[in-house]
């Protein structure tokens, strides 16, 4: 498994050259565009720079392509869906699910260095389901504010005000399951074998 997870990180430098050349983009133009510093971009184009979440989400989104796409992940599912993230409020955010109504399902990613913004609570129909994967998330969830790590979820009513962002200035990835008309995560559980005493 490592091995492969090297493979494809080691094949990401070709695959961004060849991208920016088919655009006929400059490293100064992609760095323009995407925060990064020209001398990251050239390492990470030679290999002597690994790359990580943080830069390859503003390069596919540079470069039109999902991160799927730039690390040479295999297919998964069924081929012929191609799941694109769309930016929205300062978070990419890639839809899981593409049915309509019930409830939908979503990983979204505050990249690294997100302003803090001032909290500004919003309430509407339906019920959301939190998973924190990475990072730290600040959620305002009525007259509470909490930080949720990695491995923590959070599940409320959302027509009680709340927001979300970053809690600090790292990247934070969540999962969110959402129910427009209020459906509520239902958790599912094996009993255990008893421990012998």
């Amino acid at each position: 498994m490592d091995d492969d997870i090297d493979r494809a990180l080691d094949a990401v430098g070709p695959r961004l050259r060849a991208l920016r050349r088919q655009r006929e983009t400059t490293l100064a133009e992609l760095s323009a565009t995407t925060g990064i510093s020209v001398s990251t971009l050239s390492r990470l184009e030679s290999g002597t720079r690994r790359p990580n979440l943080e830069l390859l989400l503003p390069l596919a989104r540079a470069h039109g392509v999902t991160l799927d796409e730039l690390v040479g992940a295999p297919p998964t599912g069924d081929p012929r869906i191609h799941l694109r993230p769309v930016s929205r409020h300062g978070m990419d955010m890639v839809p899981l699910t593409r049915r309509a109504g019930g409830i939908q399902a979503y990983k979204l990613v505050i990249p690294a260095g997100s302003r803090r913004r001032v909290p500004d609570p919003k309430t509407h129909e339906g019920y959301e389901w939190l998973y924190i994967l990475n990072g730290r998330l600040r959620l305002v969830l009525g007259e509470k504010d909490l930080v949720l790590s990695p491995g923590e979820a959070a599940e409320f009513d959302t027509r009680v005000p709340h927001w979300f962002g970053a809690a600090d200035t790292e990247p934070v990835e969540f999962l969110s399951l959402f129910g427009t008309q209020g459906e509520r995560a239902h958790l599912r559980a094996r009993p255990g074998a008893r421990a012998a005493l």
